[in-house]
């Protein structure tokens, strides 16, 4: 009888991309895989260390595993692994830690499964990982996480990606686009290409050897894939080429993930982000101006130190006057080995959430206004299986949610709809219309 695994993943697209191939090692090694509220043999679980919140959440997740199986192996990687190895082996039922250069040999370090009185750890220097290894999600049929980059050059003051992925590193264009054929025959219809730094594709062996834009142009031509969206791309790397391809692309769609971070120039060089507020506008303008009906997504932080009330409404009044889409909005919270913890004039909590919530409702309220402009428009969407309330959804390809009766034939299909109205969910119901659609 087969090994059982079970997988738990937390953080970002990139974490999930190899969350999957961890799981098609475990398959080639004979193991079935099975769900994390289930009994399993192993509980592998794909950690971030981006707030410490994911750090508690790896904690609750553990507990959780061994209530199901209280005597499985339980293994933790990803990013707070490499961050701070000791402290997870720490967690009671924790069996074994595995750095950044080990969590793709996982099956080589635990063929034993017997438990050992104290947690394995096998973690070494951030700086000796430095071989770029391929990853793709499967298992959600609509949609797969392809990982083209890894790593990060950058040193931002509040970041600890670079200690825990180590240095920016890319896989081969011929190697990414083979992915995308294998990923387009299983009947995938979008690929969202995800890494640590996507715009700073190219470096390989420590050199640069292509762009992101030579990547871009050669996964254009895959065939079998209905839309390829760019996770997210640093403002000062995401190049007017770039855009203008992505205008006239056959697959790329009108949408853009841009980090800003902060509308205030002082904190964004606290931040040591490698551009200013202008740069920004400039991307924006530059989107829209051949885009109009492009989606364009933001993050943002609240509260980074030094941060005075005057610095946030600078960024409040700039993110409300861009024709942006909606926010991602973090609070910032220390982290150990970053410059910023070290820096002067912490914001109290309080503000930090005060300024988080003003941040989410403007979030929701340029979500709407995005939405209210697309209404009476005709676009084609890719709907998902999930259903709930009696509704499925899916997305159009400049990323706006819309929900529909649910109906099987609708699932992992291209439709063409008109988009009807915003409803209480900020999300905007559709009609079908069937004589619009492709056939041959």
């Amino acid at each position: 009888m087969s090994k059982k695994v079970a997988f738990y993943t937390l953080g970002c697209k990139l974490n999930y991309s190899e969350t999957s191939s961890i799981g098609r090692i475990f398959k080639n090694a004979g193991y079935e895989t099975t769900e994390f509220n289930s009994p399993a043999d192993v509980y592998v679980i794909n950690t971030c260390s981006v707030t410490d919140n994911a750090d508690k959440k790896c904690r609750k997740v553990v507990k959780e595993a061994l209530k199901h199986s209280p005597n499985a192996y339980v293994t933790i990687v990803g990013c707070y692994a490499q961050l701070k190895p000791k402290e997870i082996s720490e967690i009671p039922g924790v069996d074994m830690v595995l750095g950044a250069a080990e969590k793709f040999n996982i099956i080589e370090h635990i063929n034993d499964l017997t438990k050992q009185e104290k947690t394995i750890v096998h973690n070494g220097p951030i700086d000796e990982t430095k071989q770029f290894v391929p990853a793709y999600s499967i298992g959600d049929r609509t949609r797969t996480f392809l990982k083209v980059q890894d790593g990060c050059d950058y040193s931002c003051t509040f970041c600890t990606i670079p200690l825990a992925r180590g240095a920016s590193r890319s896989g081969r264009i011929e190697d990414i686009v083979e992915q995308a054929h294998q990923i387009a025959a299983s009947g995938v219809k979008e690929i969202v290409l995800t890494g640590v730094n996507i715009g700073d594709y190219g470096i390989r062996d420590g050199k640069r050897q292509d762009r992101f834009l030579d990547l871009v142009q050669a996964l254009d031509e895959v065939g079998g894939i209905d839309r390829i969206r760019i996770s997210s791309i640093e403002p000062n790397l995401l190049s007017n080429e770039i855009i203008e391809f992505v205008a006239q692309s056959k697959r790329f769609v009108p949408h853009f993930h841009m980090p800003l971070q902060s509308g205030s120039n002082k904190i964004l060089s606290l931040m040591r982000r490698r551009y200013k507020r202008e740069l920004y506008i400039e991307r924006v303008a530059k989107i829209k101006s051949l885009m109009p009906d492009c989606c364009i997504g933001v993050d943002v932080i609240v509260g980074f130190p030094g941060e005075t009330r005057d610095d946030f409404i600078d960024t409040y009044n700039f993110l409300n006057e861009l024709p942006i889409s909606y926010l991602h909005v973090f609070t910032y919270s220390e982290r150990e080995n970053t410059i910023a913890a070290q820096m002067e004039g912490a914001v109290p909590g309080t503000q930090r959430s005060d300024r988080s919530k003003m941040l989410h409702i403007l979030s929701e309220k340029k979500r709407r206004a995005f939405y209210d402009t697309q209404i009476g428009r005709v676009s084609e969407v890719l709907f998902e299986g999930d259903i709930k309330d009696g509704y499925m959804h899916g997305f159009s390809k400049n990323y706006v949610k819309v929900r529909t009766p649910y109906d099987p034939i609708l699932v992992n299909e291209v439709v063409p709809v008109e988009f009807l109205a915003v409803n209480e969910q900020c999300e905007v119901d559709v009609k079908e219309l069937p004589e619009l659609m492709k056939h041959g």
